[in-house]
């Protein structure tokens, strides 16, 4: 039941990133059983492509941890995430990742696969978890782009 409490503080950022007008993605990094870094989608506000929620939550996680090393850090988010973000997450070593739905258009996890080459260059990858709350995840993102879209 740990994985459901912390998706759904995954779920509560993906709601302030869908109440800026954001694409409601939220992630939260666990450490010990505690939170210690939050983030959602500002890609708008900052203007800023990388500004995806994993890469916030890692860099606040980083801060609290005085440590860009993540070792032992579980990252849950609620969209399965891109190349970009899978990047990040092996840069900062972090153990597990929990998502919540796929992305079959951008995922990198396992709508399309990287893990080999990954594991070739790293020598490891992180623990996967998927479908944690994929529903609610899944219709609050697919709720955005109706309303975006004007559907």
């Amino acid at each position: 039941m740990e994985h459901l409490r912390f998706m759904q503080s995954a779920y509560q950022e993906a709601i302030k990133a869908f109440d800026e007008g954001e694409v409601p993605v939220g992630a939260v990094i666990v450490k010990n059983g505690s939170i210690i870094g939050k983030g959602y989608n500002r890609i708008e506000k900052l203007s800023d492509a990388t500004a995806h929620a994993e890469i916030i939550a890692i860099s606040a996680a980083s801060s609290r941890n005085n440590s860009w090393r993540l070792d032992d850090c579980t990252l849950y988010v609620t969209l399965e995430p891109c190349l970009m973000c899978l990047g990040a997450i092996m840069q900062s070593r972090v153990n597990c990742v929990v998502y919540a739905a796929t992305d079959k258009k951008l995922g990198a996890i396992d709508s399309h696969y990287y893990q080999q080459q990954i594991e070739h260059s790293f020598g490891y990858f992180p623990e996967i978890i998927s479908g944690i709350m994929a529903p609610e995840c899944s219709h609050l993102l697919s709720t955005f782009f109706r309303k975006i879209r004007n559907i």
